[in-house]
């Protein structure tokens, strides 16, 4: 049997950069961007737990990025990098934004700047929904997960339910679908 090769494990100096990197790029969708570049590109995490991290980072209050950059940064390099990892990854787009929101003040009623804002929502939409579908597929969660996660899905963007409301309501629930996928791993496999 053989054992997987060992993954990097980022310097304080690396996650600063790769989280500039990811602030900088991936600007109105970052964690699509923050998946591809750790997961795949750098390795430093698996699919698995870039899922569970942002998971959490999604029920904890504040950006679910930064909660995801705080996780990591700390698991790879204590206090220091998870403050390297934030100021990396919103030092870049703060500047950035700063040039932006003057030249919005400046420019902002143009027609031509506001279809260019509309275009810009409606890709940052679609980034969000391919990285959930992204995720589900490499994952391949067993349904009565699946289930828990199309009821979230439901809740937020049907009922339009506070995401406290879903977290509290289905927390439940999504405990009993791990524990009855990890009693039942045969049969509850789509």
């Amino acid at each position: 049997m053989s054992e997987s090769p060992a993954r990097p494990r980022p310097s304080v100096a690396a996650l600063f950069l790769t989280y500039l990197k990811i602030g900088l790029v991936g600007f109105g969708g970052v964690n699509a961007w923050a998946r591809r570049v750790l997961v795949e590109e750098k390795r430093w995490v698996t699919e698995q737990e870039y899922a569970e991290v942002l998971g959490l980072g999604q029920v904890l209050p504040g950006p679910n990025a930064l909660n995801v950059a705080i996780q990591l940064g700390d698991r790879f390099g204590g206090g220091r990098g998870a403050l390297a990892a934030s100021v990396g990854l919103f030092g870049g787009p703060l500047v950035v934004l700063i040039g932006l929101a003057v030249l919005h003040d400046a420019y902002g009623d143009l027609p031509m700047v506001q279809a260019v804002l509309a275009g810009t929502a409606a890709a940052a939409a679609g980034m969000i929904l391919g990285t959930a579908a992204k995720i589900t597929t490499n994952l391949k969660p067993a349904w009565p997960i699946l289930a828990v996660g199309l009821a979230a899905l439901l809740g937020g963007s049907v009922l339009r339910l506070p995401l406290p409301w879903i977290v509290l309501g289905l927390a439940p629930f999504g405990i009993l679908a791990a524990w009855w996928t990890l009693r039942h791993p045969g049969r509850v496999r789509p």
